[in-house]
């Protein structure tokens, strides 16, 4: 990886021996085991790259650039190296075009990677003396603000986190060719692996996917973008002026080949040749597809290039000591690695992570993982309250409806207990981070212990009972000022991707997380002996807590309830007044109504003072439409099989009027596919996640939830990595899983501010695969619902426990009364 800085006359190459590597064995677009055939003369460029290590080599090459959509689909942790020291130069040059906050972000990883965990005196002293900005002096408080939380982080974890946060990036891999619009706007065209982008400075203005684009031409100085058929665009061809024909038939070729590269499944066959004229270009993509690399690579099956990369005394670039069985030594006698090229997996980022496990020593005792927990789900919590402390407010604030004294009092009551605990997470990571020995800290004591940090912050949580007391008015008052702008501003913030729940769940989150440091304390307090030194702090700390618990349970369990009510609310429509005093919510799910026209499926809710049932209506956001509503009062219940025929079927008699119901055996044709329900497009885009409420999820998969449910799921919240494999897939993907409200959220990493896709559990089977399915690995757990099948596998046998007893909470059918004896 390098930069290309000018046409040099010839001479060979020697990169790889220059860094005593035996001629290269990476993949190519080429078959296997070819060589690139003899080039006509004037076909190849003779070019001289400037390497990152600043010397400079010579190579005769066609130019062609494809930059990788997803730097997790290189396997090699040596190409995501260069590729990190590509991202880190393209920085210091200005050629990455980004925000001070990305930058800042960017180069607190590279600090990280290169000198290891914050110190305040090292860290100022590496940033006077590196450069990795044009103009870092501006935002090195920013930089050295955001070194401070990787505490614990690899140079390994710095480098994926550095490509994570440059592939979002909208200039990532981005070469702009200026371009003028039809009223001779200047702008830039660009192509990347979704399709051509116009860009007005270095704003992204508009993007043509490839399904959206139906020919790309050029006609002079004109280029053309033809587009499908669409009833509400304006125009069907796009037409933007280049500097010349040259420039266009440039642009051209490399749109044809991103296209070629990116979507077709092998390469394009040449274009036959015409005996009489020619009419266009001949120009095709020749190679390999990303499609057939990844193919090769899989059936292949190249092991991963592990390597070691200290930074260096005279470079921040360091040099890389590469460890792999081959020819040529390294000083320390280790065995040096072939240059390879960058292996793509399957789609997303699939990896062997065998190796990996082989060289991970993380501790064994229970008492870390139950400590690991605690670090998991408090990165969870903390994006939770970044939810209701910074974007609900910055959302608000933008349109000024929300009264000033509801946004003063949500204000002054979370952010004090978001600054809290920013502090306790950075306590709880330094600590795991010793105690799985990933630190290079230099203080030396025994760390193997985690309840003086919860009993200090415990204690200092007690000084926000206060606060939390105010939660639940929080809530009550947000309710009460909920006008029809106020409400059309709420829900437009439960569309954002970030409000992956019901807005008002957020808002009792510091409530339940009390109750998750409880249930921790009492894992922890359990597994130790009397004897062990950690004992006796876990103990006092979960005193502390069970009286914090103790004092504001009375407050939750009414605001649990309160919430429920305000959420339902927006499900149904028809109803006045869902959330009245008093009213208490016991049960929603799905029963078959005898009517005239036959059985037909309703979703009833059930309330303490009523029973109301509904069928989905075909409002924008699929809310239920109220049919008739009865009163407990007085109402008697009969079983009606015989009368009626029915199977399962009981008569509720109410003072006014009587309905026959019965259970449903099967979900019917009104049934949305599975797909649909669980698909990231249709759960987190297309229906902006309203589509997976609990509601809906129990109407497509004909099942029920009680309030007892509810509360059970609050208690059982889980974060943390898992690997995960689809029932006709080889490789597992790693992913940052989050169990809520009954469903699975995916992350890339815990760092990411939304899910990209979710799965709701309710209705799913949760069991150990069996022999027949051939998943031969540790503490994987099967889910499954008909045909869709889901494989996940934890780290260690208490993760395993711990996910299957949540997510069981919320696939049981039993009842809660009888579920302990499921575990």
């Amino acid at each position: 990886v390098g930069t290309i800085e000018g046409i040099v006359t010839d001479r060979p190459s020697t990169a790889g021996q220059r860094l005593g590597a035996p001629e290269s064995f990476g993949v190519s677009t080429l078959e296997p085991g070819l060589r690139p055939p003899a080039q006509p003369p004037g076909r190849q460029v003779s070019i001289r790259v400037q390497m990152l290590d600043d010397t400079q080599e010579v190579f005769q090459i066609s130019v062609r650039n494809f930059f990788p959509p997803d730097h997790t689909q290189l396997m090699e942790e040596l190409t995501r190296y260069f590729f990190a020291l590509q991202i880190k130069r393209d920085l210091a040059c200005g050629r990455l075009i980004c925000n001070d906050t990305s930058a800042a972000l960017m180069v607190s990883h590279i600090i990280q990677s290169e000198i290891g965990d914050f110190d305040e005196t090292q860290s100022w002293q590496h940033l006077l003396h590196n450069k990795y900005l044009p103009d870092q002096d501006a935002i090195r408080d920013k930089i050295t603000d955001c070194h401070r939380k990787h505490v614990g982080q690899t140079p390994a974890e710095s480098d994926f986190q550095l490509l994570e946060i440059a592939r979002r990036l909208e200039m990532y891999g981005v070469r702009l060719h200026p371009a003028k619009d039809r009223e001779g706007t200047k702008l830039s065209l660009a192509v990347a692996h979704t399709g051509v982008l116009v860009f007005q400075g270095y704003t992204k203005i508009n993007a043509f996917n490839w399904s959206k684009i139906r020919k790309l031409s050029f006609k002079r100085k004109r280029f053309l973008i033809k587009l499908r058929a669409d009833p509400n665009a304006h125009h069907d061809t796009l037409e933007f002026a280049m500097a010349s024909r040259d420039c266009c038939k440039i642009f051209w070729k490399i749109c044809v080949e991103y296209h070629a590269f990116f979507r077709l499944f092998e390469e394009p066959k040449p274009k036959p040749k015409p005996i009489l004229f020619t009419r266009g270009s001949s120009f095709r993509f020749s190679g390999r597809t990303q499609k057939q690399i990844i193919d090769y690579v899989k059936d292949s099956e190249l092991k991963k290039v592990p390597f070691e990369s200290p930074a260096s005394d005279d470079s921040p670039l360091g040099s890389p000591h590469v460890i792999v069985n081959g020819s040529g030594q390294s000083p320390e006698g280790r065995q040096l690695s072939p240059l390879t090229s960058p292996l793509l997996t399957e789609a997303g980022y699939v990896r062997n992570d065998d190796e990996d496990e082989a060289r991970r020593k993380f501790p064994t005792d229970k008492a870390y993982f139950i400590a690991k927990e605690l670090l998991t789900t408090e990165r969870t919590y903390l994006k939770d309250l970044q939810v209701i402390t910074e974007s609900f407010q910055s959302f608000v604030g933008k349109d000024e409806v929300l009264p000033d004294s509801v946004k003063n009092l949500i204000s002054a009551n979370y952010d004090p207990v978001y600054k809290f605990h920013q502090g306790f997470l950075k306590e709880v990571e330094q600590r795991l981070a010793q105690w799985s020995g990933r630190s290079n800290a230099h203080i030396k004591g025994d760390y193997q212990r985690i309840g003086d940090i919860l009993l200090k912050n415990i204690q200092g949580l007690r000084q926000l009972t206060i606060h939390l007391q105010k939660h639940s008015e929080c809530l009550v008052e947000l309710e009460r000022a909920c006008s029809r702008k106020v409400e059309t501003v709420c829900r437009d913030f439960e569309q954002q991707r970030v409000c992956y729940l019901p807005f008002n769940i957020f808002l009792l989150r510091p409530l339940h997380r009390l109750l998750h440091y409880k249930l921790i304390l009492e894992r922890l307090c359990k597994h130790y002996p009397p004897t062990h030194e950690d004992f006796r702090d876990c103990r006092a700390a979960l005193a502390d807590i069970s009286e914090m618990v103790l004092q504001l349970q009375g407050a939750m369990m009414k605001m649990e309830n309160f919430q429920k009510l305000l959420e339902l609310k927006k499900d149904l429509t028809g109803i006045d007044n869902l959330a009245i005093h008093g009213r208490e919510f016991i049960r929603l799910g799905c029963l078959s109504k005898l009517s005239g026209k036959g059985l037909q499926q309703r979703m009833f809710f059930l309330f303490s003072d009523s029973l109301v049932y509904t069928s989905r209506g075909m409002t924008p956001s699929n809310q239920f439409k109220v049919h008739g509503q009865l009163s407990l009062y007085g109402m008697t219940i009969r079983e009606s099989e015989e009368e009626w025929g029915v199977p399962h079927s009981f008569t509720l008699f109410g003072q006014r009027q009587s309905v026959v119901v019965a259970l449903l055996e099967d979900s019917g044709a009104e049934q949305e596919s599975e797909e649909e329900l669980c698909s990231s497009r249709s759960s987190l885009e297309r229906q902006g996640h309203r589509g997976n409420t609990t509601v809906h999820v129990c109407w497509h998969r004909n099942t029920s939830v009680s309030m007892v449910d509810f509360s059970v799921a609050v208690e059982n919240q889980l974060s943390g990595n898992l690997l995960r494999k689809f029932k006709n897939s080889n490789g597992w993907q790693k992913l940052w899983v989050v169990f809520t409200n009954f469903s699975l959220f995916f992350y890339k990493s815990h760092q990411d501010d939304y899910p990209l896709a979710s799965l709701p559990l309710l209705g799913y089977s949760v069991t150990v695969p069996c022999e027949s399915e051939n998943i031969h690995k540790d503490y994987v757990f099967k889910l499954h619902f008909k045909s869709h099948v889901y494989y996940f596998r934890s780290e260690s046998e208490y993760t395993f426990e711990r996910w299957m007893e949540v997510i069981r909470s919320a696939t049981c059918s039993t009842s809660h009364s009888t579920r302990k004896d499921l575990y």
